[in-house]
């Protein structure tokens, strides 16, 4: 049995692969648009969970990466709340296995839980495959998947 090429990140759940090489590319402090209904608006990005990286590097995530944020513009019992989100959307392309480019026009995430349950009931905007394969419950809430 042929082992897989290519670092994959080790918090994938079981049986889940990411189906693109995703350029990381939000590093701490970016701010990000929220794009689900829970009420906060702006997140900005404290750590991202499971990377392992070099020393004095920045933390980066792509899509599909969950992330521990702040929550920087919102209804007023969630500001400066510490919440973990995942990333839906990114502006900087990236290349999917079939060789084509993807990129949209905001970096956006929404809110879940530790477990990767979604804290809101509808998500505006696209969400890139990559976030709906590896975050199931993510996908039936979207309201157009890219």
């Amino acid at each position: 049995m042929a082992k897989p090429m290519g670092g994959l990140p080790k918090n994938l759940p079981l049986g889940k692969a990411i189906s693109a090489k995703v350029t990381r590319t939000l590093a701490q402090r970016t701010r990000l648009v929220c794009a689900d209904n829970t009420g906060a608006k702006e997140l900005s990005i404290i750590a991202v969970k499971g990377y392992k990286g070099v020393r004095n590097r920045m933390p980066q995530a792509g899509v599909a990466d969950m992330v521990i944020a702040s929550v920087k513009k919102g209804r007023p019992d969630l500001r400066k709340q510490i919440v973990h989100a995942v990333v839906v959307r990114q502006k900087k392309s990236y290349r999917r296995k079939n060789g084509s480019r993807i990129c949209f026009e905001d970096n956006a995430a929404i809110l879940v839980t530790e477990e990767g349950m979604p804290k809101g009931t509808e998500i505006k905007g696209p969400v890139a495959k990559e976030a709906a394969e590896r975050w199931i419950k993510i996908g039936p809430l979207a309201s157009i998947v890219i």
